[in-house]
């Protein structure tokens, strides 16, 4: 992050400010998703300090940050129509700068840990019923598609390791060729967040998935490149994925929630539904905690009350 910028502001505000981000890359080695974000927030945040103080955003203005001020902040950045959670991340962003300050003695962390955070809307996954998912996952579903044969291939081999192994799209664009789940092998190693390794189990489906999508590829593999390539044979976007999706959701009549991600929602939720263990279920998908887990227990839970609802003559 040496090419940062706060425009207007104190060189020496952008030193630290820069300093913090390599921190976090390269240290803590937060995600350039992350890391982009925590920069846009910190660029919003000394603009707005720069008009709420009258003069140029500095180490000095952070120094004198109360709590009234951040809160102003907050209230400004809701009223331009910003939702809790890009608020709760743009806070804990600036806390973080905040103690990267306050351990170089050029600044304090107290009027940012002195402010609540937002209240972040707690919404359920929302899964796709098996039969769609599998059908996402089928080149057959794409049946009158007129793009090649081995990028229908292509796309249905990743939504299949979505589904069927629960990977995070980057995750499974991030595959290389030489790990490929093919043949004998039945584990893949996948890194996640936070730069954690996993291991997880691919189950036949998926194998021959991504078999029949390297049987067509009409581009050398090499072992050391990513397994997945777009038309002219560079990475996989992931934006393409989600076209494909897009496409999907028209062609199986799937509500807009049936993206990429819930299908890794759907492998969580199925599993679940079919006796899986929280514990088990946890490692599979990466989580750190146990309680992000747990969430589908009520994904579980409501899918139940609903079928109750629906079927028992004593529900209405």
């Amino acid at each position: 992050m040496g090419g940062f910028v706060l425009p207007g502001a104190e060189a020496a505000l952008v030193a630290e400010a820069r300093a913090w981000l390599k921190q976090l890359a390269v240290e803590r080695r937060y995600s350039a998703h992350t890391l982009n974000a925590y920069a846009r927030d910190l660029r919003q945040f000394a603009a707005f300090a720069g008009d709420h103080f009258g003069e140029p955003a500095s180490l000095a203005t952070f120094s004198a940050i109360a709590p009234a001020d951040l809160r102003s902040f907050m209230a400004y950045r809701r009223g331009l129509g910003v939702e809790s959670r890009s608020l709760l991340r743009a806070l804990a962003g600036l806390r973080s700068f905040a103690r990267h300050l306050e351990r170089h003695g050029k600044g304090k962390v107290s009027a940012f840990t002195a402010v609540n955070s937002p209240k972040k809307p707690r919404s359920l996954p929302k899964p796709i019923p098996a039969a769609a998912a599998r059908e996402m996952t089928a080149t057959e579903s794409r049946a009158g598609d007129n793009r090649p044969q081995w990028i229908l291939a292509r796309d249905a081999a990743v939504l299949s390791l979505l589904y069927g192994a629960g990977l995070r799209i980057s995750e499974a664009l991030a595959i290389r060729k030489s790990d490929a789940p093919v043949g004998a092998i039945d584990q893949l190693t996948v890194l996640g967040k936070g730069q954690k390794t996993r291991m997880v189990p691919v189950i036949a489906p998926v194998r021959q998935a991504v078999e029949a999508y390297i049987a067509l590829c009409p581009f050398p593999l090499a072992p050391d490149r990513p397994l997945f390539v777009g038309a002219k044979g560079g990475p996989l976007s992931p934006r393409i994925i989600q076209l494909c999706v897009e496409h999907l959701r028209g062609a199986l009549g799937l509500p807009d929630s049936a993206t990429p991600h819930a299908l890794r929602h759907s492998f969580a939720t199925h599993l679940l539904s079919r006796g899986g263990d929280l514990r088990s279920i946890q490692e599979l998908l990466g989580h750190a905690s146990l309680s992000t887990t747990q969430i589908y227990t009520a994904v579980d839970s409501k899918r139940l009350m609903d079928a109750w609802r629906n079927a028992h003559p004593r529900a209405s």
